[in-house]
């Protein structure tokens, strides 16, 4: 039967975690609402990616309501 050698050092083992860190969300402003975005997706406030228009982008809740009564 394998039994380990010794114990793991502190240092060994942080070294092998260094890897398993999250690196942070890129958000960056959208050029034409001045918004906060994902990089590289649209923006979901005025529906642009790439100075072209993707996706209508979506009403208010308030807007239509009060168009409704």
């Amino acid at each position: 039967m394998a039994v380990p050698k010794g114990n793991t050092s502190k240092s060994k083992r942080d070294k092998r975690r260094t890897h398993d860190k999250l690196t942070p969300v890129n958000i960056v402003e959208c050029p034409r609402c001045h918004a906060k975005k994902l990089a590289h997706r649209v923006c979901l406030n005025c529906g642009y990616y790439n100075s072209r228009l993707v996706l209508k982008p979506k009403e208010k809740k308030k807007a239509a309501a009060a168009s409704s009564k």
